[in-house]
């Protein structure tokens, strides 16, 4: 196909159903498809007092948001489980910048807690409008997941070293 050719079909039909047998059914996202998705990776979750889907994965928090009108928007949310001083927000800038320029996802950011906390967050986000079928919603939590532990796993690379007398805790680039 070039460039300004148009692919085959009416865009105006609705989306039709597979017709095959593998129950990849286009069906609306709900937090009990999300669960079962996770089950079906056998990742461990919780859901909490608000209704929404968590979990840890290599120690970091992951939280599966529902957004829009009609919860068509999924947004996978992650939280490195390294806590970092305020004095190096600029280093983790510099950092997320340079993962950025060379990825295109997850999109990742710093944050500040209530007690002055810096952590960093990455966020990958699907407008399931139409519908999802379940193999695509594993598909996307796999993506999402792999990717952000991807971007912690750079971070631990590029920001952690040996601190002061040998202490690896929070041996930080300065």
């Amino acid at each position: 196909m070039s460039m300004h050719s148009t692919p085959s079909g009416n865009w105006d039909d609705p989306i039709q159903q597979p017709s095959d047998t593998t129950g990849d059914v286009v069906a609306p996202l709900s937090r009990e498809r999300i669960a079962a998705a996770m089950q079906a990776e056998r990742w461990n979750y919780l859901i909490d007092d608000e209704g929404d889907i968590g979990g840890l994965l290599e120690s970091n928090l992951f939280y599966f948001f529902l957004y829009g009108e009609a919860n068509e928007i999924l947004q996978v949310r992650g939280r490195w489980h390294q806590q970092l001083p305020i004095s190096m927000r600029s280093q983790v800038r510099q950092a997320l910048d340079d993962w950025h320029f060379s990825k295109i996802w997850p999109k990742a950011y710093t944050t500040v807690d209530d007690v002055g906390r810096m952590w960093v967050l990455a966020e990958h986000s699907v407008d399931w409008e139409e519908g999802v079928t379940d193999r695509q919603l594993r598909l996307t939590l796999r993506c999402a997941a792999n990717t952000s532990l991807s971007l912690f796993h750079y971070l631990e690379d590029q920001l952690v070293t040996i601190g002061p007398k040998g202490d690896t805790s929070l041996g930080w680039r300065y």
